[in-house]
């Protein structure tokens, strides 16, 4: 089998061999002798090319223009019969390369006929290339984005416990620290069940809250500063410090005696610093009177007031650089537009700001924010308060210092009349820019005790 293969493959060569050079020689020959034949002579052209001069081996040979010019003559002069053996050589050259020569020219016809449906569906083909190289790219530029966020939410979950501390108003060195602690006695989780299980702000919970904790003060709440005020009750406070807070928002609320079975605190009078007579308050919001230290206030970005319910509404003891009263009804108002040149103002704290305090929803016998340490004022940088359902005490804002303060769209009364003022700005209270309208005296009365606390 071996040497019938290796005999074809020599016969094959041999025959591949013979019939280039007869093809070759023939289609030399016939255009040399038709030229002749037309009287053209192409030896001068041939001819020109030389002399060769060359010493292979060493042996120094020249051919000269006259012996080219000679030799081609010579072959010329007989066209007929050159002719005749050129187209023989050729015949035989096709012959024997008849099995290549057919396949070249059957792909030649092939690229031929298909050449125009391929420039014509050339850039459907480019276009579909090309999309192959962009789905490619498309598909690793997806991986890497849905690895980078599985590794974003594992480092999320992984800083969950130091941000909750941070939520809380630690510093990072004392979340740190108490990390490592909770983390070496292994009681971690612990101590963030008895968390989650106990009070906190944002579910709505009553207490006293040292801002920015989400959890009540118990060192707070026994105080004796405090015990009176909030041992029994269902009082929701909120004591400022030194920690600037970015937001307090309570909304959906219902205070004091809205409620059925509810009463307001037995110490909830207040008298304010210009000498106005105890009033009780369902809603007490600013600095404090310290007596026997330095007296303090409340300094808050921006302040809104809305869509709120009070049995009286006094605003006492407060700068701001432009107050908005809009919207407001009332059975009596006393509205002094008192100018002023208090500054626009801001509040920040960069990393050690505390973050937002909010809830929404929930029944308490008061709310109180205020700022009880010495010389020490309290700072919001933005205070909402909507939606708040009181009866039974009067809602009183007292020494705050304000950049923007709006009180809009609230309901204030008790129905006996517009000779007794229950909306009252005093002239206490100043700003640099005052937007006062559609503010009217209507007969409101107070809410019947129909809700349930639960």
């Amino acid at each position: 089998m071996y040497k019938l293969f290796k005999l074809n493959t020599i016969k094959t060569f041999a025959r591949k061999l013979i019939g280039s050079i007869a093809l070759t020689t023939g289609m030399i020959g016939i255009p040399i002798s038709i030229l002749y034949l037309l009287l053209i002579n192409p030896v001068s052209l041939i001819a020109s090319i030389f002399p060769i001069v060359g010493s292979p081996f060493r042996l120094e040979f020249y051919i000269s223009q006259a012996m080219v010019q000679n030799s081609l003559a010579i072959f010329a002069s007989q066209s007929i019969l050159t002719t005749s053996i050129s187209s023989v050589l050729l015949l035989m050259g096709v012959g024997l390369l008849a099995p290549e020569l057919w396949k070249g020219l059957k792909a030649f016809g092939r690229c031929v006929k298909a050449s125009p449906m391929a420039i014509v569906r050339s850039p459907v083909n480019t276009y579909n290339k090309v999309t192959i190289w962009r789905n490619w790219v498309l598909a690793k530029v997806t991986y890497l984005n849905e690895e980078s966020a599985k590794w974003k939410m594992t480092f999320n979950i992984m800083k969950a416990p130091y941000s909750f501390l941070r939520m809380m108003g630690l510093s990072p060195q004392m979340a740190i620290g108490l990390l490592t602690a909770t983390t070496v006695a292994g009681t971690g989780v612990a101590v963030n069940e008895t968390v989650l299980a106990g009070r906190s702000f944002s579910n709505g919970d009553a207490g006293v809250y040292a801002a920015p904790l989400d959890t009540p003060s118990a060192q707070l709440e026994e105080m004796l500063a405090f015990r009176e005020e909030n041992k029994d009750d269902n009082t929701l406070r909120i004591v400022l410090g030194v920690v600037p807070v970015r937001e307090i928002k309570i909304e959906n609320v219902s205070v004091g005696t809205v409620y059925a079975n509810s009463a307001l605190p037995s110490s909830t009078a207040h008298t304010s610093a210009n000498g106005t007579a105890a009033t009780a308050t369902a809603v007490l919001i600013g600095g404090t009177v310290v007596s026997g230290g330095t007296s303090t206030y409340l300094e808050i970005g921006e302040m809104v007031f809305e869509k709120s319910r009070c049995s009286q509404l006094y605003f006492d003891n407060t700068t701001a650089h432009t107050i908005n009263v809009i919207g407001n009804a009332s059975d009596g108002q006393s509205i002094n537009v008192t100018p002023g040149t208090s500054r626009m103002r801001a509040i920040g704290g960069g990393h050690h700001q505390a973050e937002a305090m909010v809830t929404s929803g929930g029944s308490y016998d008061r709310i109180h924010i205020d700022a009880p340490t010495t010389a020490t004022n309290g700072k919001i940088g933005k205070l909402t308060l909507s939606n708040l359902y009181t009866e039974g005490g009067a809602c009183v804002f007292d020494r705050m210092k304000i950049g923007t303060l709006t009180i809009e769209l609230n309901e204030i009364g008790v129905a006996d009349g517009f000779a007794t003022k229950e909306f009252k700005i005093h002239q206490s209270v100043t700003a640099a820019n005052w937007n006062v309208s559609d503010n009217v005296e209507v007969s409101i009365g107070t809410p019947s005790e129909t809700l349930s606390n639960e």
